[in-house]
Parts: structure tokens; sequence; C-alpha cells
């Protein structure tokens, strides 16, 4: 497939030889992917986004100059719609929380199968936010852990029985995983006016941790409502 059709794909990543492999692998097993460029620092991976506007990124967490979030932060400064997505060796919530606040569109471990990668490229390409398995379940027993008193999690989901019926449509929509350009073209809204909605659902939850207000969603099923 030529490359101006193809899923441009902008790898980060300071492991030069796993960075060189992915390439040949993506590249071998699919022909709707193609490997834009390689950078092997966090500064690296900003300027080559600036210069070849890649439809992805798959961006390494820990890296030298500038690690992944920061690098995150920095590309979505420049450009708010690049779609980027963490692959890393680290299950750790607090990354996971840094980047999605800085915008990224889903976090993978690097364990993660070959066919599955592919598939999890192809799903941001058209919108999706994706996160791990491993991953969500790690967050969901830390968040779990963190629950010292049963009296606030029944409160958080009466609150969450209490929202209006837009702000229910939206967070049903965001416990499946929609990015916001998603839930405002399912819902027939501008991105602001959905941004409004979910800032609204954080203040009524008490919380600006997406991942935390899809885990109370999923508590009440309000994702298989609808």
């Amino acid at each position: 497939m030529p490359m101006s059709t193809a899923i441009r794909v902008l790898i980060a990543d300071d492991q030069i030889l796993f960075a060189d492999n992915l390439k040949l692998m993506l590249e071998t097993l699919t022909e709707d992917i193609r490997v834009a460029g390689i950078a092997y620092n966090g500064r690296q991976a900003v300027d080559m986004v600036d210069a070849l506007a890649p439809d992805i990124v798959l961006m390494d967490v820990r890296m030298p100059e500038l690690d992944g979030v920061q690098a995150t932060q920095a590309i979505h400064a420049r450009h708010p719609e690049q779609k980027i997505v963490m692959l890393t060796t680290f299950i750790d919530d607090t990354y996971v929380q840094d980047a999605l606040f800085y915008g990224a569109y889903g976090y993978l471990v690097k364990n993660i199968r070959p066919d599955d990668l592919i598939a999890s490229l192809r799903a941001v390409h058209r919108g999706s936010v994706l996160f791990s398995p491993d991953l969500l379940s790690s967050l969901a027993r830390n968040i779990d852990a963190r629950a010292t008193e049963d009296a606030k999690d029944r409160e958080a989901r009466e609150i969450v029985k209490r929202l209006g019926n837009r702000e229910k449509e939206v967070l049903r929509l965001v416990a499946r995983g929609y990015s916001n350009k998603r839930i405002a073209e399912a819902l027939f809204l501008s991105e602001p006016t959905v941004r409004n909605y979910i800032s609204s659902i954080y203040a009524k939850v008490g919380t600006k941790d997406r991942l935390e207000v899809i885990s109370i969603a999923q508590k009440v099923h309000i994702e298989e409502e609808g």
C-alpha cells in the first residue's frame, strides 16, 4: 500500500533493537501500516511529529531528554489532534493518568501480541481510545484498594444515577472507551460541548480522573444501557 494511503506510524523508543524490530514486524505483517520514522528520545519525537505529521505516535514512556509523558504534553501543545499510544513495559497508573491528561489515546504494555498491537493501531486510527486488559485490571485493583469507605463508593454511584439524561449519554460512551471526538460524532454535539459535559460529570462525581469515572460507571453498568 502506498505511504500516502497507509496508516503512518512514528515509533518513539530509545531501545534501538526493539524499535527496529517493531518497525520490521509492522511492515512485514501488514499492508496498511507503514513506519514514517523512529525517534530514539522524547525530544526527537516532538521534532519528528512536526516534520512528519504521522497518523499515530507509538510512544515509549521511559526515554532520555524527555520521557514519553513529557513528549506527549509537548506534542499536544502543538498538535492537539495528534493520536498517541503509550507503549511500555511498566503498568503504572500514575503514568496512565498523566498520559491521559495530556491527550494519549491508549496505553499498551510491550508484551502485547503482534496481532493485538496491529488491531489496536487500526482501532486508534478509527478514533478509539484503548487500554491493555492487564493495565485495566491493575488500575481496577488500585482503585479498589484506595476505596477505604464503602459509603463513599455508594455515594459516587448515587451521584452517577442522578446525572442528567445528556450527561448519562456522554458518560455511557466514556465508559465504552470513546474519545471526546467520537462522543461528539455519536451524539451530534461539538467537542467543546462534550468537554463541558465531561467537566460537569467530573465535578458531580468528585474526580478529574477519567479512568476512575470509567470504573465507577462500570460498577453501575451504565455502559450496558442504551
